[in-house]
């Protein structure tokens, strides 16, 4: 979830829903390709996340290789390929859910993808791929800033735990949808595994459908039983409303896994199934909000607030509250208006 799951979130998430594994927010390969250091801040994250996979979009098949390997370099225990987002600005570009329009595409993706953690785990270096020298700097350097200091010392701690010559190698995923306009998926997804990746996600949808009606399960779990033949974990995704619902879904349709995306939106404690007081909402608002400034600085708090309003929810005034939160500008400001409204309940 792009603007979403940036690293306070996850830091939120980690924290206080404990879930199985996190996805980041999905990385623009040719952003990094072209120099674009800020394509790199979705990729921070903290020692409390793992573990994590680094999700990334584009259709460059040299990129995704050069992007791997980055992310192999930054200690993460996965690399995902955003085959389903269905943005109009993304897939219309041939990323994201158009990947589904141009399977041979897709399957060079996958293979370049494969092709950069094989040839990191045998030794290759940063130094190696021609990155533009800003992002070779930014991977690199510590420097002051505790965000870089948390990904160069995470990266340091795992490096240093890996066996000797050789390095792990990671496993490569597809998140996708069941089709662009109609639903393919069986013959979308016979097509992927023919690169072999060790999972796939299918979220219920097409992309024409966007979020729009019902999540079809049904297809995941066809699709799932290709995917298990193949000898592949299969995740399903779409409408997961609870934990408890996630449990049921993973057994009726007998996928391997489910993810969780747009409930847990306000909500961390959706992955460890507890029902949190308002207190203890507004406390870890404010807790994210002094972590987002933390981490990303206190001149831009804007992507902060739809945070905020997420968390605000399902209490008298939540409405007057949420209006008062637009305004702010810091975490203390959230701090004020919060536990003035927690009073008053």
């Amino acid at each position: 979830m792009d603007g979403v799951t940036d690293a306070a979130f996850r830091f939120i998430t980690a924290k206080y829903g404990k879930p199985d594994l996190i996805f980041t927010e999905f990385t623009p390969v040719e952003g990094i390709t072209a120099g674009a250091v800020k394509s790199l801040y979705s990729l921070i994250y903290d020692k409390s996340e793992h573990p994590i996979v680094a999700q990334f979009f584009g259709k460059t098949p040299l990129a995704f290789y050069k992007a791997a390997v980055i992310a192999a370099e930054l200690g993460f225990d996965g690399v995902d390929i955003n085959m389903g987002c269905p943005a109009k600005n993304i897939a219309s570009k041939g990323a994201g859910a158009g990947l589904i329009l141009n399977p041979t595409l897709a399957k060079k993706i996958i293979l370049e993808t494969k092709r950069g953690i094989l040839d990191w785990s045998e030794g290759l270096k940063l130094e190696k791929l021609a990155l533009p020298k800003p992002i070779l700097n930014y991977i690199k350097s510590a420097k002051n800033s505790w965000v870089r200091n948390t990904v160069i010392a995470t990266q340091a701690k795992h490096q240093s735990s890996l066996p000797k010559p050789t390095r792990k190698l990671l496993p490569i995923s597809v998140k996708t949808r069941l089709g662009y306009k109609e639903n393919t998926a069986i013959d979308w997804i016979k097509k992927i595994l023919e690169t072999k990746p060790a999972a796939i996600t299918i979220h219920g949808r097409t992309l024409q459908q966007g979020y729009s009606g019902k999540a079809d399960w049904e297809t995941i779990a066809k699709a799932g039983e290709i995917i298990h033949k193949a000898g592949a974990l299969a995740l399903g995704n779409g409408d997961i409303k609870n934990r408890q619902e996630a449990c049921e879904k993973a057994v009726n349709y007998q996928v391997d896994g489910v993810l969780i995306g747009r409930s847990a939106l306000g909500n961390p404690w959706i992955f460890s199934n507890k029902e949190p007081t308002i207190a203890a909402k507004f406390k870890v608002a404010i807790e994210h909000a002094e972590k987002y400034s933390e981490i990303f600085g206190r001149g831009y708090f804007s992507p902060m607030k739809k945070h905020l309003a997420w968390y605000c929810r399902g209490f008298p005034g939540a409405a007057t509250v949420r209006q008062a939160l637009m305004r702010t500008e810091s975490f203390e400001e959230v701090e004020a208006i919060l536990s003035d409204t927690l009073k008053q309940q």
